[in-house]
C-alpha cells in the first residue's frame, strides 16, 4: 500500500463527465489499497471567467478580494469531486486550503506555500477517505485567502505530497507525459520515462508547459516523485505509464540531451554606448529589479577603446515597453541608444548528461549554421546550452537540434 497524491487540471475537470471520469481512476487506487489524497483545479476556463469579473468591475481593484473570488473556481469542483467519489461508493470529503490549513506569504495573487499542517488530513486519510483539496489557494497569517498564480494547483499538489510524505504525485493532465520537444512541432518526438528534478526544472523554465516551474522545484528541494500522466488515457498512475520526474541517480540511462525547448515569450533589449566604467551594470539592472522585471540573458561585449560597450539582454515580451521606459529614466545612460526586438524565440537544449560529454555546444552551433540560422545570443549551465535566433527560424531549428541529438522516435507517432 502507498500513499499518493493525484492532482487534476482545468482540462481534466472540465464538465460532469470528466469529472466522473477522475473519480473513476480515483477510485481504482483506492481499490489497490493506496490512501490517496487529491488535489483539483478549478473546472478549464472558470478561473479567466472570475478574473474577467473582477476586471469588468474596476481594472484596479483589491489583490485580496481577487484572491477570494478566482480561487472560489476550485471550490466548486473539490466539492463536486467529492460527491462524485461518494457516488461509487467511497468515503471522500472535500478541504479548502484554510481548512486544512496551508499557510501562504502575503504578496496576493503569487503567494508562496510556507508551512502545510497535514495532521487533520493524515487522520482522515487513515479512516479510508478520500480528501479532496482545492488547489491555487492558501491562507495568510492575517486570515486572509490567497492565491498562488497561474498553475498554482501544481505546486499546491507536490507541496501536499511533501507534508503528507507520500511515495509519489500523479499530475494527470492534457498530455500523456513529458516530451523530448513539442510533438506538434516534431512528430517523431519522444516521450520521456524518466527525467531528473534539474532537466524538469530547466525545461519547466525554458518554455515547456507540462509542470508549473515552482512545483518542480519543490519536488525537487523535498525529494517528490512526479508522474506526468494524461487524465484520457484508461490507464492510472499505479501502472507507471507517464513521465516519472525523479532523482538523477534513480535513473539508470543518462541522455546528453534530453529534450529541446523554446520560448516565444522572450524580446531582446541592446543597449549601445553605454559608458565602459565600473558599476555600470548595477545602474542597468538594479533599476530593472526595482521594476519587477525579470532578465534572462545577459551579453556585454568587450569594449575595444575602453570608453564605450554594449550590453544585450531578454526579458518577458509583455514587459518590453516597462522595461524599456525604466532604462530611459537612467541618468547614467541619457547617451546610450536603446534598441528592442520582439522578433526572436529562445531555443534550448537540455540535458544531464553535457556535465560529462564534450561537444554538446558544438553540435548545436554546427546544426544552426548548417541551416543558415544566425545566433544573436548565447547563455549556458552545466546542464543547458540556450541561444535567441530570429522566430521565423523556430521550427526549423527545433527539428534540426532534435535529430542532430539523435532524439527522432524510430516510427512517427
Amino acid at each position: 500500500m502507498a500513499r499518493i497524491v493525484l492532482k487534476f487540471g482545468g482540462t481534466s475537470v472540465a464538465d460532469m463527465g470528466r469529472i466522473e471520469r477522475a473519480a473513476g481512476k480515483i477510485a481504482r487506487e483506492v481499490a489497490l489499497g493506496h490512501e490517496v489524497a487529491v488535489v483539483v483545479s478549478a473546472m478549464s476556463g472558470v478561473t479567466n471567467q472570475l478574473a474577467d469579473h473582477c476586471n469588468a468591475i474596476t481594472p484596479i481593484y483589491d489583490a485580496r478580494e481577487y484572491d477570494t473570488v478566482v480561487s472560489s473556481g476550485e471550490q466548486v469542483t473539490a466539492g463536486l469531486m467529492a460527491i462524485a467519489i461518494q457516488k461509487l461508493g467511497i468515503e471522500a470529503r472535500s478541504w479548502l486550503g484554510w481548512q486544512v490549513p496551508i499557510l501562504c506569504s502575503e504578496v496576493h495573487g503569487k503567494a508562496r506555500i510556507e508551512d502545510i499542517d497535514s495532521s487533520k488530513m493524515l487522520r482522515h486519510l487513515g479512516r479510508d477517505q478520500v480528501a479532496v483539496l482545492a488547489g491555487f489557494q492558501g491562507i495568510t497569517e492575517r486570515n486572509r485567502i490567497a492565491t498562488l498564480g497561474r498553475g498554482g494547483s501544481d505546486t499546491t499538489a507536490v507541496a501536499l505530497a511533501a507534508a503528507l510524505e507520500a511515495d509519489r504525485c500523479d499530475i494527470y493532465t492534457d498530455v500523456d507525459g513529458v516530451y523530448t520537444t513539442d510533438p506538434r512541432i516534431v512528430k517523431r518526438a519522444k516521450k520521456i520515462k524518466k527525467i531528473s528534478y534539474e532537466e524538469m526544472l530547466e525545461l519547466a523554465s525554458l518554455g515547456a508547459k507540462v509542470l508549473q516551474t515552482r512545483s518542480v522545484e519543490m519536488a525537487y528541494k523535498r525529494d517528490v516523485p512526479i508522474q506526468v500522466l494524461s487524465s484520457f488515457d484508461d490507464a492510472i498512475g499505479s501502472d507507471l505509464v507517464g513521465t516519472l520526474v525523479t532523482r538523477e541517480e534513480d535513473i539508470m540511462e543518462k541522455q546528453v540531451v534530453n529534450g529541446v525547448a523554446y520560448d516565444k515569450n522572450e524580446a531582446k533589449i541592446t543597449l549601445i554606448n553605454v559608458p565602459d566604467i565600473p558599476g555600470v551594470a548595477a545602474e542597468v539592472f538594479g533599476p530593472l529589479t526595482d521594476c519587477d522585471i525579470n532578465v534572462d540573458m545577459i551579453v556585454q561585449n568587450v569594449s575595444s577603446d575602453g570608453k564605450v560597450t554594449n550590453i544585450t539582454f531578454t526579458v518577458p515580451k509583455e514587459d518590453l515597453d516597462r522595461a524599456t521606459e525604466c532604462i530611459k529614466n537612467i541618468d547614467k545612460l541619457k547617451g546610450a541608444d536603446v534598441r528592442s526586438d520582439k522578433d526572436i524565440v529562445k531555443i534550448s537544449v537540455v540535458g544531464i548528461g553535457m556535465i560529462s560529454h564534450a561537444g554538446v555546444a558544438k553540435v548545436m552551433f554546427q546544426t544552426l549554421a548548417d541551416k543558415g540560422i544566425n545566433i544573436q545570443v548565447i547563455a549556458t549551465s552545466e546542464i543547458k546550452i540556450s541561444v535567441i535566433i530570429d522566430k521565423e527560424y523556430l521550427e526549423l531549428a527545433v527539428r534540426a537540434l532534435h535529430t542532430a541529438y539523435g532524439l527522432d522516435a524510430e516510427s512517427a507517432a
